[in-house]
């Protein structure tokens, strides 16, 4: 399974999407040929910069005779606009600009894929149920300024056709660092991230790292939204590119760069193995708690995974213990039969289920006291999970007369010492 993963430690947008997809091996003729696609007078410059000493790919969007413009002049009226119509939201109520139907339109009629183009339609729709429920209109009332409607729909189409160029079955993101201070947008000054961005990535991660800038653009938020599965740390991959998509702003002691890694996805199945176990329960109200303990003992002597009790309050309102052990379904009735046996149980209820358990094994430090085994639990090949088997703290903690916790400290202080010096795998 081919995974793309979204890392957004400095946010994102939608120019920053651009860049990274072209980094991680995107050709440019696929943005290029979007672009002409949707005949909008619309052009792009593809340069290389860095961002606190990481070289990144820079996308800009010229629209019209922008270009011809001095490059001050043309980021002066560039930020102006985004700050009155943030990435062309909005408009509503006044016949200006680009409805989500003509916008619509516009992108069925180019010659793109029909997954890129549902793809795009389905990020602008997210962007205008946001805008929408902002200022509480209908869809249908939200408009996109003229400028700011082709920039939007310049970067959503090619967001559409490069990721599918990627060619990833999953994309996962990362938790969206937002930035911070303020947006001013055209009803006022608002703090960011800005109001369709809080509404575009409700149930995903965020925070802000301090930066006194607006990391997450709506345009950014909407594209993370719509493709991504999941939201979440760094995947389980073996990773085969990385590209860096660069943002507008060069701030100091942080890159300001937005990256995708690609990587080939581990198998779950493999990772943590698939098998069938049987459960077994009784319900016991009159059965002495002295051999309760017993039963237990003798269950996990007999080769149960696992027993345990759980309190429960039964029938005439009586006090019991739910007694559950988990074994191997060919060792199900025989331990069946000693629940029978030594229990005064009338019925045991059996079933199977499926689990998944990580890769185990065993082994041996040597503390000051004695050796003890250590249980390691590995996931995609990295230690996951690693503790002192309690039997062997137990026996030192009663033959040497130490204190229990202090033999187990010390042997989680012994692994974690030769794994640091290689000695464990």
């Amino acid at each position: 399974m081919r995974i793309a993963y979204l890392d957004c430690f400095s946010g994102i947008s939608g120019d920053m999407f651009l860049g990274a997809l072209l980094d991680a091996g995107v050709r440019e003729q696929v943005f290029k040929d979007a672009v002409s696609a949707l005949n909008l007078g619309a052009r792009l410059e593809i340069s290389r910069v860095k961002r606190s000493g990481i070289s990144a790919t820079k996308v800009d969007v010229w629209v019209g005779d922008e270009k011809d413009q001095p490059r001050e002049e043309y980021w002066a009226r560039k930020n102006a606009h985004q700050h009155e119509h943030p990435h062309g939201e909005h408009d509503h109520g006044h016949g200006h600009g680009r409805g989500l139907g003509e916008i619509r339109e516009i992108i069925q009629g180019a010659s793109i894929s029909e997954t890129s183009k549902r793809t795009a339609i389905r990020i602008f729709e997210n962007l205008g149920a946001a805008e929408a429920k902002i200022h509480d209109v209908p869809v249908s009332e939200v408009h996109f300024h003229e400028v700011g409607a082709v920039d939007a729909m310049v970067d959503i189409v090619c967001a559409a056709v490069g990721a599918e160029a990627l060619g990833v079955d999953e994309w996962v993101c990362s938790p969206l660092n937002v930035g911070g201070g303020t947006v001013v947008c055209a009803h006022g000054t608002f703090p960011v991230p800005a109001p369709a961005t809080v509404e575009l990535l409700k149930d995903a991660p965020v925070y802000s790292s301090g930066i006194q800038a607006e990391l997450v653009t709506p345009t950014g938020a909407a594209i993370a939204k719509t493709l991504a599965t999941r939201f979440t740390a760094f995947p389980a991959m073996k990773i085969l590119a990385s590209g860096y998509g660069a943002g507008s702003r060069d701030f100091a002691n942080h890159a300001n760069v937005l990256r995708i890694t690609v990587g080939e996805g581990q198998d779950i199945a493999k990772l943590a193995p698939e098998e069938t176990i049987a459960i077994l329960e009784a319900n016991l109200d009159d059965l002495n708690p002295q051999v309760f303990g017993y039963v237990m003992d003798r269950a996990l002597e007999e080769g149960a995974l696992d027993a345990f009790g759980i309190p429960v309050q039964m029938k005439k309102n009586r006090p019991g213990m739910l007694l559950t052990v988990l074994a191997r379904p060919e060792d199900a009735d025989r331990l069946t039969k000693l629940l029978f046996t030594e229990t005064t149980t009338l019925g045991v209820r059996v079933r199977e289920e499926k689990r998944r358990a990580l890769r185990r094994r065993s082994e041996t430090v040597n503390t000051r006291w004695g050796a003890v085994r250590m249980k390691i639990a590995t996931l995609n090949g990295s230690v996951s999970n690693y503790a002192p088997e309690y039997e062997d703290c137990r026996r030192i903690a009663v033959e040497r007369q130490v204190p229990l916790k202090s033999v187990m400290q010390e042997a989680i202080r012994q692994y974690l010492s030769s794994t640091e010096n290689g000695q464990h795998g």
